[in-house]
């Protein structure tokens, strides 16, 4: 994965600093999270807690200060071009590279709960009053000073055209020859949850992606999937970390968005879809106490039905089952079955927060899909495997399967 060069500098990417603020605007307070959780005492064990000195953490509940990830959200989204860098062509074909495909997107993998609307009222090049250059934009570089300015120049140069209260998150769409392609150096970054933003309209600029270069491999996908470095970039703005890590896509592969956003369509894990307020408490299992219990999963990309076993291991990490199967945003899946990982609380972004089980390790996996990570392609455990945990007394058992995809699972605890 070609964001592999720039990882030293990912827990500058998203800067998790807690704020708090009122509803409708750019300082928006999150309003999602797992539902009924504080009314269900049955997943209180399953709650994953977040470690200390954590920017950005899988922990639940998600702190203030990020953007809605339920309802409607309001994306301002703005094109930017300079004098040494002036915009290609149409300011709105620059637009259509990411919408309405990112609109779609949220609108599947939420099941309907998540509106996002993207709103430009520019509908032409914004031009910056310095050069590209001036600025000195680098990858992962926080708000300093360079970024500080782009933002001031840009909100003098929107004028009265553009009132930042009344959006969630910010877009900026950076011309495309600005700065290196995104085969050498990905400059794409987003700032989430961050108080310490600059100030436009008496409002911090606290979630804002800026999307720079295109992510084109030169394999003819780009026109199909050149938008999800979008969607992976406002998932920071819901409080989401990077799960990637500096070796790669390797400790989670092509199983969600925020590990590879490259080649083919991909979705969330089902964790992610909790903690974003996507799926009911009714839809989760918590598999706490000691004995076996049994379990049916419906596959993630279907609505409705059970989503989601968690097999707490402390109160600071659990596994989590979920049926993958190819359907919606899942178009990379090769085998579909259960997939089995971990989620801990403990580890930063971009550090390995979660990790995926491989059920044939070695395998060499089974895509052939461009920029897929095909190691952990077939993770996916299927009728008459068997997972263990020795050291927590845990057995996850694939039991069988129907004509719908459904997978009967069997967790014991010792």
């Amino acid at each position: 994965m070609r964001r592999v060069a720039a990882l030293a500098a990912v827990t500058a990417l998203t800067l998790a600093v807690s704020t708090s603020a009122g509803t409708g605007h750019l300082s928006a307070p999150t309003t999602a999270g797992p539902v009924g959780l504080a009314r269900s005492s049955a997943l209180a064990p399953c709650t994953v807690h977040a470690g200390l000195d954590i920017q950005m953490t899988e922990g639940l509940p998600t702190p203030h200060g990020y953007a809605r990830s339920t309802g409607t959200l309001h994306a301002l989204t703005l094109m930017v071009d300079f004098s040494d860098a002036p915009g290609e062509g149409n300011a709105m074909d620059r637009f259509h590279e990411f919408f309405p495909q990112t609109e779609r997107w949220f609108r599947t993998a939420s099941y309907g709960r998540l509106r996002y609307q993207a709103l430009t009222p520019i509908s032409g090049w914004l031009r910056m009053p310095k050069p590209f250059k001036a600025y000195g934009i680098e990858r992962g570089a926080p708000f300093d000073p360079g970024y500080r300015e782009l933002v001031k120049d840009m909100v003098a140069a929107a004028g009265q055209k553009v009132d930042f209260r009344s959006y969630d998150i910010l877009n900026v769409l950076v011309t495309p020859n600005a700065g290196p392609s995104a085969l050498d150096t990905v400059l794409s970054v987003t700032f989430a949850g961050n108080g310490d933003a600059p100030v436009a309209d008496g409002v911090p600029v606290a979630n804002a992606s800026f999307i720079y270069s295109r992510q084109d491999d030169g394999s003819g996908s780009y026109a199909r999937t050149g938008y999800r470095v979008l969607p992976h970039e406002n998932s920071h703005t819901f409080g989401l970390p990077d799960l990637y890590t500096q070796e790669g896509g390797g400790a989670v592969g092509h199983w969600d968005i925020m590990s590879e956003d490259w080649g083919a369509d991909n979705d969330l894990l089902g964790w992610h879809k909790w903690k974003l307020g996507w799926l009911d408490g009714s839809q989760v299992a918590c598999a706490a106490t000691r004995g076996s219990s049994e379990y049916q999963l419906t596959p993630l990309y279907k609505p409705g039905g059970g989503k989601l076993v968690l097999v707490p291991v402390s109160a600071q990490s659990s596994y989590a089952l979920e049926v993958r199967a190819q359907g919606g945003n899942d178009e990379a899946v090769c085998r579909p079955g259960v997939l089995i990982y971990k989620v801990d609380g403990t580890i930063d972004t971009g550090r390995g927060p979660v990790t995926v089980y491989d059920s044939h390790r070695n395998s060499g996996g089974c895509t052939r899909s461009p920029n897929v990570q095909a190691e952990l392609s077939d993770a996916t455990f299927t009728p008459g495997e068997t997972f263990k945990d020795p050291g927590h007394g845990i057995t996850v058992e694939i039991l069988d399967t129907d004509a719908d995809g459904n997978y009967r699972v069997r967790v014991t605890r010792g």
